[in-house]
């Protein structure tokens, strides 16, 4: 870790608005806590010829949840618990709801994954990149289509206000 400015930051955490490590490695936390819950929707709701990728899917979060659990605590950090509940993007009655959530889901952590690649050390970086392309592969198996770079599209639609993506994850929020 860098040295600290007067304020606990460096001074290159200080010129980027303070967005840290620990700071990206909760948000991811975060962003997997909505994912474990939004794929517990989406599993009630998909058809049975995509259960098993929905299943992969929420087994898969479940495990870098608890991965990031501890990475937070390695920092030095103590990791959030999830919300009782979130807030769906949108109604999902049906399975191509389903569908559609589970896509929003994988483009919502392909975002927070891209944060955690600029924030993060060496070994965390290419953890992060690792979590970044499983996201953008699973995105597009669930949507059909791809972007050309995964994470950051969700970004700039986040900033514009034109997008559903958000950088990260909030309490409450998917």
């Amino acid at each position: 870790m860098r040295t600290t400015a007067a304020h606990g930051k460096s001074a290159h955490e200080e010129a980027d608005g303070g967005h840290d490590e620990l700071t990206a490695v909760q948000a991811a936390l975060a962003a997997e806590h909505a994912a474990v819950y939004g794929y517990g929707v989406v599993g009630g709701r998909i058809a049975d010829d995509r259960r098993k990728e929905a299943q992969a899917a929420y087994d898969g979060h479940r495990a870098r949840r608890d991965a990031l659990r501890r990475e937070v605590r390695d920092l030095g950090g103590t990791p959030r618990a999830a919300a009782a509940a979130y807030e769906l993007p949108f109604p999902v009655p049906d399975a191509a709801a389903a569908v559609r959530l589970a896509a929003e889901l994988e483009d919502r952590l392909a975002a927070v994954y891209a944060d955690l690649v600029r924030a993060g050390a060496a070994a965390r970086r290419a953890e992060a990149a690792a979590a970044l392309r499983e996201a953008a592969v699973r995105a597009v198996r669930w949507r059909g289509s791809g972007v050309a770079f995964p994470g950051l599209v969700e970004r700039a639609a986040a900033a514009t206000g034109s997008g559903s993506g958000a950088a990260s994850a909030s309490a409450g929020a998917l």
